[in-house]
């Protein structure tokens, strides 16, 4: 089932219960109040309290006791008509006389059926309080409501009573129009329901065709608007975001296979071009002189050598980046001093040996110590490539923060905001051997340890600084 759907069946279904509640809680007050004030009505309806009324429905004088005896008329006279009588009924309150064996309704009144348990308050004081309780007439067994009250003379009771049905009547038009009404209501919120539903859901229609987009076309340009600081305005902006970063991390691949083929084709060909030369000479028995033979096969080790550091750099490369990867404690003077040794027998093995100094201070840090003990050979191995001949580079490690000094041509400024990024090298160094990953892969490892690499100009002489910050403490 659509959302929409699902959302205007859940308004609806929730409004249903509040109408059902209210309709319900309504019925059952106007129940109670209209049973209140029958029975009020009932209460005050007077009685016969004098002797006086019933010696006229007998028709003598003497006093009997009961308005029932054999000498009752066969027309009794209605009530006395003075208001100051005690006898007064309102409209539809009936009054029957019960004495245990017989009963008779007064003048005016509808007889009611009694019941032995009415003659507990026979007898008794008139303004002794009275009995409750349902009842049927005698005649037709309608439901009414009776209040049993002692008779003032004799040993009989009075069944005042009003009949249930005009308030049963009331009840049931209430209740047809309640559950009309609740019908109206419940099909209002249903259509309520799905209008909100669908003004809710429009940015999530247009989110939805968005993201199909994508799926569909693989454009990544597509970016949503953003409005306000609801939901779909978060949801709108982390799709944006989403799309941008995976736009980056398309075109930082695309980039990195085409500068990766770029790099690889040239120590390729020159290793298919002594290949071919070998192979050559090997098919038509010209054999190449001795020194030429061991250049070309020298020449084919060193491009091996290259295009093997190439490739692990590219696989270093291409492992995404983790902005919390899991670290350990790093000694990072064990890991310079490390470094530093495999990096001086580069430079002892230039024609004019270039020496390496070292200064380390014991610095604890928190990192990959591989990523970045291979992070400092390559800032070690590019200061040594750069250095003069006979040159001395510097290496200082204090209070976290790692130098790397050498005397060479230094770097320009203008070219200081491209020296990590991936197969950029400069102009005055294409000549030497090398990919131009080098100082990305140390720029990442610095940056996965929390720390930040950066190069600068000293201010003491020619040369390069390479700074390498990364957070720690000097214990162990």
């Amino acid at each position: 089932m659509p959302l929409r759907s699902r959302l205007a069946i859940m308004s609806a279904l929730a409004v249903a219960i509040a109408i059902g509640a209210v309709a319900l809680v309504s019925y059952v007050a106007v129940r109670d109040r209209l049973h209140e004030q029958m029975d009020k009505s009932i209460a005050g309806t007077g009685g016969p309290v004098g002797g006086q009324y019933w010696r006229d429905l007998r028709g003598d004088r003497a006093g009997a006791a009961s308005p029932c005896g054999p000498q009752h008329p066969a027309n009794p006279p209605n009530p006395p008509s003075n208001p100051n009588n005690e006898y007064h009924s309102p409209a539809l309150v009936s009054i029957t006389y019960y004495d245990g064996a017989s009963t008779c309704a007064l003048p005016g009144s509808t007889q009611v059926t009694g019941q032995p348990s009415d003659l507990q308050i026979a007898g008794q004081a008139p303004d002794t309080a009275g009995i409750w309780r349902d009842g049927v007439t005698k005649e037709t067994g309608e439901k009414v409501r009776i209040e049993v009250v002692p008779a003032p003379t004799g040993s009989g009771v009075f069944l005042k009573s009003q009949p249930y049905q005009p308030i049963d009547d009331s009840l049931s038009s209430l209740a047809w129009l309640l559950f009309v009404v609740s019908l109206i209501g419940i099909g209002g919120a249903v259509t309520a329901g799905l209008l909100v539903a669908r003004a809710a859901l429009r940015p999530v229609d247009v989110l939805t065709e968005a993201v199909e987009h994508v799926a569909r076309t693989e454009d990544l340009s597509v970016r949503m608007p953003v409005a306000g600081h609801d939901e779909i305005a978060r949801l709108s902006e982390s799709f944006n975001a989403m799309t941008a970063a995976l736009q980056s991390s398309r075109d930082e691949q695309k980039r990195l296979v085409d500068d990766a083929g770029h790099e690889l084709r040239t120590p390729l060909t020159s290793l298919r071009t002594t290949i071919d030369l070998l192979i050559r000479s090997e098919e038509s028995g010209r054999p190449l002189p001795e020194g030429k033979r061991t250049e070309l096969l020298t020449g084919a080790r060193t491009q091996m050598r290259e295009l093997t550091m190439l490739i692990a750099d590219l696989l270093e490369l291409s492992r995404p980046e983790q902005s919390s990867p899991v670290t350990a404690p790093v000694a990072l003077h064990e890991v310079t001093a490390r470094a530093v040794e495999r990096v001086r027998p580069r430079g002892v093995a230039r024609e004019t040996p270039v020496t390496i100094s070292e200064d380390l201070r014991p610095w604890t840090t928190h990192g990959d110590g591989a990523a970045l003990e291979r992070a400092v050979v390559n800032l070690l191995d590019n200061a040594v490539k750069f250095a003069p001949p006979g040159s001395n580079v510097e290496v200082r490690l204090a209070n976290g923060a790692l130098t790397v000094r050498d005397r060479g041509p230094g770097i320009a400024p203008e070219e200081l905001p491209h020296v990590f990024e991936r197969f950029w090298r400069s102009p005055t160094a294409r000549a030497m051997p090398g990919s131009g990953l080098g100082l990305a892969i140390a720029a990442r490892a610095a940056r996965e340890s929390g720390g930040a690499i950066m190069f600068e100009r000293p201010h003491d002489g020619p040369g390069t600084v390479a700074r390498l910050l990364l957070p720690g403490t000097a214990e162990a």
